[in-house]
């Protein structure tokens, strides 16, 4: 864990709004909470994870087609593309971990490119 309280494979700006003005959470402990889950993935599959998409500010959010309740406005989400490896092998990995309990079974959603995460309160899971 760093001093900003991220882990070790995660900088805080990546977990920024991707709309041009840098916006954030304003839950980042809960931020913190999803960068600490992301970092169990990675560490699992040990290969660098690229962060999409996390927090969106709601005018991001409808900007991309994003749902009008997207955990993604309260920073509880991420899309993720491993470096390397077919997202539904971290797919895959990602099911592992909430199987174990290692991780909370949020939502979990696969796509051709990406895989999303959230520690939304209870299990969800789809195919975009």
């Amino acid at each position: 864990m760093s001093s900003d309280g991220y882990p070790r494979n995660f900088r805080p700006d990546e977990f920024l709004c991707n709309c041009g003005k840098r916006c954030e959470s304003t839950d980042p402990s809960a931020t913190k909470h999803l960068a600490w889950v992301l970092q169990q993935i990675r560490d699992l599959v040990n290969v660098p994870i690229k962060i999409n998409s996390a927090y969106r500010c709601p005018t991001h959010n409808r900007a991309v087609g994003g749902h009008p309740k997207s955990y993604h406005m309260r920073g509880w989400a991420a899309d993720l593309s491993p470096v390397g490896v077919d997202p539904t092998e971290l797919h895959a990995a990602i099911e592992d971990l909430v199987k174990s309990k290692r991780i909370p079974a949020g939502g979990v959603g696969l796509y051709k490119t990406f895989v999303h995460y959230d520690i939304q309160a209870g299990p969800k899971r789809w195919r975009g």
